[in-house]
């Protein structure tokens, strides 16, 4: 029976340092770098085309139209900094997404575009679990800077606006964007350091895409793209 109390003890302590060992303790100073896949999926609302600022469906061409946009998957990255033992400030980054850009001309759907984007954005984050809990939830509020680059048009568009007489689109520029974020997340502790997290942001981003040709005229679209943003990956704690 001693045998058998002195085996359980053991048990018990031995789960007692485990628990204890796995503890996340965020705690005021602590800097957490997290890594993992993100996936940017736009939840897109787009004005009509409109051709030097008449939309297509009141010019002669009578033509419904819209833009789509794809979705993408990245490296993600952020660094978030504990300002005290339940408050943290993130910055988010991540590589390069690169989007297709669709547009629905009367029903038909073509590849207009290729864009790239970067999004970074900085949030405040608030953990509402005490700082020596393993799991941690979070809820954060932010605000995003989204910059596009490396636009190109794609020759689907092009035979299109070729055919309405246009020709091929000289360019194409994408407005950059300056919008809130919601974020919600969790961190669970593996190790003293590791952690494994997965988090979810709202991102605000409009922008106008203009498409520019050679005899000066444009094509204009208003996009709403305001994305949601998963993230799945690994954490290390400073």
């Amino acid at each position: 029976m001693a045998a058998k109390l002195k085996a359980s003890v053991s048990v018990l302590a031995l789960g007692v340092a485990l628990a204890s060992g796995s503890a996340l303790a965020y705690q005021q100073g602590d800097v957490v770098l997290r890594a993992g896949a993100a996936l940017v999926d736009p939840q897109e609302d787009s004005s009509e085309l409109a051709l030097n600022g008449t939309n297509l469906s009141d010019t002669p061409l009578d033509i419904d139209s819209s833009v789509g946009v794809g979705s993408n998957t990245q490296i993600g990255l952020t660094v978030m900094y504990m300002l005290n033992n339940n408050v943290g400030v993130e910055l988010l980054a991540a590589t390069p997404f690169s989007h297709e850009v669709t547009a629905n001309l009367g029903g038909t759907v073509v590849d207009a575009a290729e864009v790239k984007h970067l999004p970074p954005t900085v949030s405040v984050q608030y953990f509402p679990m005490s700082s020596d809990s393993a799991l941690q939830p979070y809820v954060g509020v932010g605000l995003n800077y989204t910059v596009f680059f490396d636009e190109e048009v794609d020759s689907e568009l092009d035979a299109v606006t070729t055919s309405l007489g246009l020709g091929d689109a000289k360019s194409l520029e994408l407005d950059d964007s300056i919008g809130l974020s919601f974020e919600l997340g969790c961190d669970y502790a593996i190790s003293d350091t590791l952690v494994l997290n997965a988090s979810v942001w709202m991102i605000d981003i409009d922008t106008t895409a203009t498409f520019k040709y050679d005899d000066g005229s444009k094509i204009t679209a208003d996009v709403d793209i305001d994305p949601i943003v998963y993230m799945v990956g690994l954490g290390y704690k400073f």
